[in-house]
């Protein structure tokens, strides 16, 4: 799911800045960017945030405002001065003409604030841990939200998919006659004047019915959806359990579909309802990306 959260945190170092911003992913894909002073301290961030983060592609982006002013604003004239350094020599090899941007210059990580730097205690790592959990549980709150939205709409369509099963099932009685002529007209071309044994004949009758009949698809697209509302009603990590679920939704109304052709007008208005079933499916499915 989507979501940002922007924490800020006091400590005897100075402020702690610490943001996250989660888009869509099928796992945890965690991006960082941080200044050279916090590198050391990348393990002990992402541990936090692997223990409170399911899925997303998440770009951490943490920054340290020094007490006092301290080192905010300064210029790394050493780093400034290289890169300036490799510009014109890059320049000159390749004869190519440009003036350096100085605006593109400051915003290379590291350029503002690092000149003179000193290395971080260790026991930092404690107070930038916990402001990695503080945002965390931030991201969580705002991806809950998201997630209540994403599940009534997700609601909604299942309703539809009961809906049309439902249906499927009331017009399942009309389409028994013309289960019965196909199996009729099948008989008359398995047997063509030619005799055929009892048993084989029932088998071969009992085969053409359960291939037409589509009372057993009905009832399980049916349980499906009971399943699929309970598992949202349930809450937690369901992304993985609803894309199987799904899967199975399709498939019952795939075969209701592949079942009911060429069985006349109640044939197409049992099509018209598979069809709704499986663009609802669809549009859950969809939803379903966006779910821990």
């Amino acid at each position: 799911m989507t979501g940002y959260a922007r924490v800020r945190r006091q400590t005897p170092r100075g402020e702690i800045i610490f943001s996250l911003k989660s888009v869509n992913h099928r796992g945890l894909d965690l991006h960082f960017h941080l200044p050279a002073s916090l590198d050391p301290f990348e393990g002990a961030v992402r541990a936090v945030l692997k223990q409170a983060l399911l899925r997303g592609h998440v770009d951490v982006r943490v920054s340290l405002v020094r007490a006092g002013g301290e080192g905010a604003g300064q210029l790394n004239r050493e780093l400034l001065a290289a890169w300036h350094g490799a510009f014109r020599a890059a320049s000159a090899e390749l004869g190519l003409r440009g003036e350096p941007d100085l605006n593109e210059a400051l915003r290379i990580p590291g350029m503002l604030g690092e000149a003179g730097e000193e290395e971080i205690e260790s026991g930092f790592e404690s107070e930038i841990a916990a402001a990695a959990g503080d945002a965390a549980a931030r991201l969580n709150e705002v991806r809950a939200r998201e997630g209540a939205a994403i599940a009534a709409e997700m609601r909604a369509h299942n309703a539809r998919v009961r809906d049309a099963a439902g249906r499927i099932g009331d017009l399942r009685a009309g389409a028994l006659p013309y289960y019965q002529q196909r199996l009729q007209e099948r008989l008359a071309e398995l047997l063509n004047g030619v005799g055929i044994e009892p048993q084989r004949l029932a088998q071969e009758a009992a085969l053409l019915a359960d291939r037409s009949d589509i009372g057993e698809e009905t009832a399980r697209l049916r349980i499906h959806a009971d399943e699929l509302a309970a598992l949202l009603d349930a809450g937690g990590e369901v992304g993985k359990r609803l894309d199987f679920l799904l899967q199975e939704m399709n498939r019952e109304a795939n075969t209701i579909l592949s079942k009911t052709t060429n069985i006349g007008e109640i044939g197409l208005e049992i099509t018209g309802r598979a069809l709704e079933a499986k663009s609802a499916i669809e549009k859950i499915r969809e939803q379903a990306l966006n779910l821990e």
